[in-house]
């Protein structure tokens, strides 16, 4: 390939990054082309750049080809950077976030008071960005939860030092897939390690999947998994009375749903008594409206698309109580649980306008406290591996569940820091 045509593709993905264009048709390329891209945005610099610097040195200055080259180069490096500094400044928007949510002493309850080093952009782990052994954790695989086969089996990530540990927090993660793929061990990686080296147990699951098993079946397996924690996860130094909950997309979807319908007899056939409350939930870009209740042209197009005859293989008009209970935007009642809800500004697979009425209805109906970080120029799925947004999003979620537990533990209470009345339906 030409140095211009390398150019023209790398250009190309970096306007998709900055501006993806919208709608049911462009959403998903949108998506696949911008993701990956955008969150390497750092290697992709440094590769526009070599691949310039390669070419003048070749003594190809001259033609306007090689012209046209340099001026699209020239102007990815900019775009690149653009990407950059908005993900840098992640870190302080993370931090604005749970200020706002749980008021300016929150960081009472933490550890340790964040440092500037908490917030600095982690060069050094960009590295190696697919790369998640971490000596601090071990990680005990393939439990059976379910009768379900692999698809019923979840991994438990525990400290890696030999010494005991007893009524540690516990973490779930429900990884994601349009609930039609995934795997517990591909999704979740960098959070996990991060808490179980501080001596949290952490429990990635599998559940089962469309179009094989049709909705409910998602949501059923993750209610086993959680009555599953409750009763054994004492034997591996977990405490069953405080569990949270996370995941993204599809994951964050049933980790919203999970932490708003405990005890819910519907989605708990033949375990209809088991204790399945959560004490925190934390959704990563989820979709919160299967019924398209809110009027969104994204959700609509999804219930009718993809929801109907892919997952609920029913369709809305013939079974509306079955998406109106599948939505979690529809199940919020006063004793929700705390949630931090996360989503990026620039998802085209799940509209951010999901994310902001959802955060808009816990905080005009729960009791308890909502935390609601929108990350600019964040496309979907930005967390899944090592990248300069992913790390500020574990920090924030560290300390956000630092907190938490800290002010569990201690019989302690905070409220969202926003009242209803300041609440608009386009945001926090």
């Amino acid at each position: 390939m030409s140095f211009l045509r390398r150019q023209s593709v790398l250009a190309a993905l970096t306007v998709n990054a900055l501006r993806p264009p919208r709608g049911a048709r462009a959403g998903v390329p949108a998506f696949v082309a911008g993701w990956l891209f955008g969150e390497t945005a750092p290697q992709m610099l440094a590769l526009t750049a070599l691949d310039a610097a390669t070419h003048l040195t070749r003594g190809r200055r001259g033609g306007l080809r090689a012209k046209a080259g340099l001026a699209l180069a020239g102007a990815s490096a900019l775009g690149l950077a653009r990407i950059i500094q908005q993900s840098r400044q992640v870190g302080d928007g993370f931090e604005d976030a749970l200020v706002d949510g749980l008021g300016v002493d929150y960081v009472e309850q933490l550890d340790q008071v964040p440092d500037p080093a908490d917030l600095a952009t982690p060069w050094r782990r960009l590295a190696r960005p697919f790369s998640f052994a971490d000596d601090g954790v071990r990680v005990i695989s393939n439990l059976p939860y379910s009768e379900a086969g692999r698809r019923g089996h979840l991994d438990i990530y525990l400290p890696a030092g030999e010494d005991a540990i007893k009524e540690a927090p516990v973490l779930l993660q429900v990884h994601g897939g349009a609930w039609t793929v995934g795997q517990k061990e591909h999704q979740g990686r960098p959070l996990m390690n991060q808490m179980a080296a501080k001596g949290w147990v952490c429990v990635a699951i599998n559940y089962r999947l469309a179009p094989r098993d049709a909705w409910p079946a998602h949501i059923v397996d993750v209610k086993r998994a959680i009555a599953w924690v409750k009763d054994n996860i004492a034997d591996y130094g977990g405490d069953p009375d405080y569990v949270v909950i996370t995941g993204g997309s599809a994951g964050g979807h049933l980790t919203a749903l999970a932490a708003l319908t405990a005890g819910d007899p519907e989605f708990q056939p033949g375990f209809e008594d088991a204790d399945t409350s959560v004490q925190a939930a934390v959704p990563f870009y989820g979709v919160y409206d299967f019924a398209g209740s809110t009027g969104l042209t994204n959700a609509i197009g999804m219930r009718d698309t993809f929801l109907g005859p892919r997952v609920m293989q029913t369709t809305w008009a013939d079974t509306p109580d079955l998406y109106e209970a599948a939505s979690p935007i529809l199940r919020i009642t006063p004793d929700a649980p705390d949630f931090f809800v996360i989503h990026g500004e620039l998802d085209t697979l799940v509209a951010v306008d999901q994310a902001r009425l959802f955060v808009a209805e816990l905080r005009r109906t729960s009791h308890k406290s909502v935390v609601y970080a929108e990350l600019p120029g964040a496309q979907h799925a930005f967390d899944v591996f090592h990248s300069i947004r992913s790390a500020h999003a574990v920090r924030a979620v560290d300390r956000y569940l630092t907190w938490h537990w800290n002010t569990w533990r201690h019989g302690l209470e905070a409220d969202s820091g926003v009242e209803p009345e300041d609440l608009v339906e386009t945001g926090t």
